[in-house]
């Protein structure tokens, strides 16, 4: 057997890469890193109020039970809970709602507080 050969240097750049390439894989193997987390987005500058929505006049609470003709004005019956109502043009229910006009299929009511306009269908004239 023979002496051992010994092999030529390399140099150290081909092995392991060169500076800021750690061992070739590209950054820090042992570098820093932030801990902190991330700042908070920016903060969006405000937006102008939503105009409030208009208010609006509640569903009829009345359910049509029934009309009738007596001395030429007509009659309509509505029941609200265990209540029964009989109303004419002009009535004045609960201090809410005001009877405008009979005409059947409609009957026309005004809710007070907001003065806005309702219809209730009350079937044609029998």
């Amino acid at each position: 057997q023979g002496e051992p050969a010994i092999l030529a240097l390399v140099d150290r750049a081909r092995l392991i890469g060169g500076d800021g390439e750690a061992m070739g894989a590209g950054g820090q193997v042992f570098g820093t890193r932030d801990w902190n987390p991330p700042p908070p987005p920016e903060a969006q500058p405000p937006q102008a109020p939503q105009p409030a929505p208009t208010p609006s006049a509640p569903p009829l609470p009345f359910a049509y039970i029934g009309k009738a003709l007596g001395d030429g004005a007509w009659e309509v019956f509505l029941a609200r809970g265990d209540q029964t109502h009989i109303v004419r043009t002009k009535t004045v229910i609960e201090g809410t709602y005001r009877v405008d006009a009979i005409a059947p299929p409609v009957m026309t009511l005004t809710y007070l507080p907001l003065n806005q306009v309702q219809q209730l269908n009350i079937g044609v004239p029998d």
